[in-house]
């Protein structure tokens, strides 16, 4: 089975700080796919059904926790992981995620060891 990670963030400089964070990845078989905003995140997920997406909440057209709860909503989109990733680390923000069915809510700055942990986990690769 092809592994797929979705990073979806419209700020150019994240997107390739995740990039650099899960780049072994692809060594180990893992496409990582990539959108700048919230339409081509929803697009991207209903095209290439990754089982690992890192979201960020504040994007342009659709925000990640209208993505979220969009696919979390799908019955065909079942198992895909989500993971809010955003600088908004208020309560009132933690319940919205969680309301959309995020699977984890993680505030900015990041840890990238963490997160490329997580992503190894979530994606079988131990």
């Amino acid at each position: 089975m092809q592994r797929k990670l979705l990073i979806a963030d419209d700020e150019t400089h994240i997107r390739l700080l995740l990039e650099q964070t899960f780049e072994d990845l692809q060594d180990e078989g893992v496409e990582l796919l990539f959108a700048a905003n919230g339409r081509e995140a929803l697009e991207c997920i209903q095209a290439e059904r990754p089982q690992l997406v890192f979201l960020d909440v504040m994007m342009p057209y659709l925000n990640g926790v209208e993505v979220c709860a969009r696919i979390k909503n799908d019955e065909t989109m079942k198992g895909i992981y989500i993971i809010l990733l955003t600088a908004k680390g208020q309560e009132v923000d933690r319940q919205q995620g969680g309301q959309a069915g995020a699977d984890q809510y993680l505030t900015k700055p990041f840890d990238p060891d963490f997160l490329l942990k997580i992503a190894r986990n979530v994606l079988g690769l131990q």
